[in-house]
């Protein structure tokens, strides 16, 4: 459909130049005109990508107008972790043990320094030391502050990340399988006040990475476990309660909050990370995160200058650069970054609490789902939906991973005569009136759920629709509510097919436990596994654990490299396409410590007013 439009405006645009004739355009000379008009977005944008250069010192002062897509669904942190808006309403009230440098690749402290011993029986102790200037703060200090100290990172990991009963999505990730077969645990010990030892059963190739964690405050989250066990701990801090009872370690608290309209930041000033100048480095006095779902309303508050930032859409991105004012004193800068580090994928649904459903028999065949993969138009999806400012995804690490290897690459492409042959091989037939039908005589039909407020997801579907359809096979697009498909994911696994991202990329292989290995509650496909449901997945499992096991690189590539290979021949989830990214912000703002790349995303933290 988008090509026509670029055809239309091409003879249109012909057209006009008086009344000659002019030959069609070829498909070559279509590509060339759009690959054209990419670049000219690409180059009237700014690049400018985090080199960790050091940061102007700035003042503190102003409001920054921001928005999010929907309510929270709570004020509790264990609740927040089943929905990612949630926990970015309640992130800058909490902070992580240790940050990674992408830069210069390699751990800096946050909260905590650590320190790494290897023993000789061949476990490890990692041992963290909280700053001493940190503080569960109370808004207008309405009650006295507290310190935070060792008991509550270590109750945190005990009393809620390892109580089943708490369904926390970090349950899996303190379990590591042993040389022996057996199961061992990574345990955590109270050294004193400041200080905390997390124990492993065996090495581990990135430590940090396993035990870097957000935390709440154990004088409020213990007392509740204690008169009331996993249940009370669920319903402390429902969206009805007072958010300015919430305490903060982080640089705000939440002010204000009205539902379906905003919720108020203001800063904490005892947060402990400063500027030379002693101002916290979150300098904005206030944060507004207006709650609007619509993309369409959010642009034009943004282009009325209501919000500070915006992520433009594809089909957005000439409006909102036409209108870019690149470090001008007034309007607003646009920048881009290079293809993003993820990308979202198509799953199916392969839990045997389905297994009476006609479709699971299909999704459990692998050459089904490696058919599913050639009937993936990604080029397609790249010129209609993207614009051409996206690339195909047939790796399964980004670059940025040390086992990345560019010749470990997903072998099954768009091709609809591979995809033919795979399906007959399978024992699929297409009859005489075009549909595609199992060897039971079942025709071959099944449901695309999709997240109802994503219009790029929406696009997607319908071409993976159509193209299904050219091979006699029939996709319901579902337009399902965020919120709804999580449950969907996580408890009641009742869904069909689906397209989601997750967030981030895996820049360190071990990242994703609870997604790869087959005991994880977010192994899309079928979660929560006693035990391998397959060979493959038990292989993945088994070459995930040796890998983590192993600091030297070389020592692990052969593991890593033969974990890539099998994910990709198996398909459990197909990747789509890695976009480019813009991010546009008020030129009222110092853009000094502005930086967008597809590594860091939008940094913004250290942004202030302009004189």
């Amino acid at each position: 459909m988008k090509l026509q439009k670029v055809v239309l405006a091409a003879a249109v645009l012909l057209g006009c130049a008086g009344c000659k004739k002019y030959p069609e355009m070829t498909l070559e000379e279509i590509e060339a005109y759009k690959a054209s008009a990419s670049n000219t977005l690409v180059e009237k944008t700014v690049s400018k990508p985090f080199r960790d250069e050091g940061w102007v010192l700035g003042k503190s002062g102003g409001v920054w107008q921001d928005t999010i897509s929907s309510d929270p669904k709570s004020f509790n942190l264990l609740i927040a972790e089943r929905d990612g808006e949630t926990t970015g309403i309640l992130s800058p009230l909490v902070e992580y043990l240790v940050d990674y440098n992408t830069v210069k690749k390699q751990w800096v402290a946050r909260c905590a320094d650590y320190k790494i011993q290897n023993n000789k029986d061949g476990s490890m102790d990692l041992t963290y030391t909280l700053r001493d200037d940190l503080y569960w703060s109370f808004y207008k200090n309405s009650k006295p502050r507290v310190k935070v100290t060792s008991d509550d990172v270590v109750f945190w990991y005990n009393e809620i990340f390892c109580d089943k009963e708490m369904e926390s999505s970090s349950y899996n990730s303190q379990f590591v399988d042993m040389s022996d077969g057996s199961e061992g645990r990574i345990t955590i010990q109270k050294v004193d006040d400041r200080s905390f030892t997390f124990h492993f059963p065996r090495s581990e190739a990135d430590p940090l990475l396993a035990t870097n964690m957000s935390f709440g405050p154990a004088f409020l989250y213990k007392s509740a476990k204690d008169k009331g066990g996993a249940k009370a701990v669920k319903d402390l801090f429902t969206v009805a309660s007072d958010p300015k009872e919430l305490p903060s370690m982080g640089p705000y608290f939440i002010s204000e909050y009205t539902p379906g309209q905003r919720i108020i930041y203001e800063r904490n000033e005892d947060y402990w990370d400063k500027d030379k100048n002693g101002e916290s480095i979150y300098y904005p006095q206030k944060k507004v995160m207006n709650i609007v779902s619509d993309v369409n309303t959010k642009l034009l508050l943004f282009k009325q200058g209501k919000l500070e930032d915006y992520g433009p859409l594809p089909e957005q991105l000439d409006d909102i650069v036409a209108g870019a004012n690149n470090n001008g004193t007034d309007g607003y800068t646009v920048f881009n970054s290079a293809g993003s580090m993820s990308a979202p994928f198509w799953t199916f649904n392969q839990n045997p609490k389905n297994k009476d459903k006609k479709w699971y028999k299909w999704f459990t065949v692998k050459e089904f789902r490696q058919a599913m993969s050639c009937l993936l138009n990604r080029e397609r999806i790249i010129n209609q939906t993207y614009r051409g400012l996206a690339e195909p995804k047939y790796g399964f690490f980004p670059e940025a991973n040390a086992f990345y290897n560019e010749e470990i690459l997903l072998e099954y492409r768009f091709s609809h005569a591979q995809a033919d042959a795979l399906l007959k091989s399978a024992g699929f037939e297409r009859k005489d009136d075009g549909f595609l039908y199992d060897c039971d005589g079942n025709r071959v039909e099944f449901n695309l759920e999709i997240t109802s407020s994503s219009p790029v997801y929406s696009d997607i579907a319908q071409i993976i629709a159509d193209e299904c359809k050219k091979a006699g096979i029939t996709v319901n697009v579902r337009q399902t509510d965020f919120q709804k498909l999580v449950e969907e994911l996580t408890s009641t696994f009742d869904w069909q097919s689906l397209m989601i991202g997750l967030s981030g990329g895996a820049i360190f292989p071990t990242q994703g436990s609870n997604v790869w290995l087959s005991s994880g509650n977010l192994h899309m496909w079928h979660p929560l596994q006693e035990k391998p449901a397959t060979g493959w997945e038990e292989r993945v499992d088994y070459l995930y654990n040796q890998g983590r096991s192993i600091s030297d690189v070389e020592k692990a590539r052969p593991y890593w490299e033969e974990y890539q290979r099998i994910i990709l021949e198996n398909c459990p989830v197909i990747y789509l396409v890695r976009s480019r990214s813009f991010y546009a912000i008020n030129n009222r703002w110092n853009l000094s410590n502005v930086y967008f790349d597809n590594m860091v995303g939008n940094e913004t933290t250290h942004v202030f007013l302009k004189e």
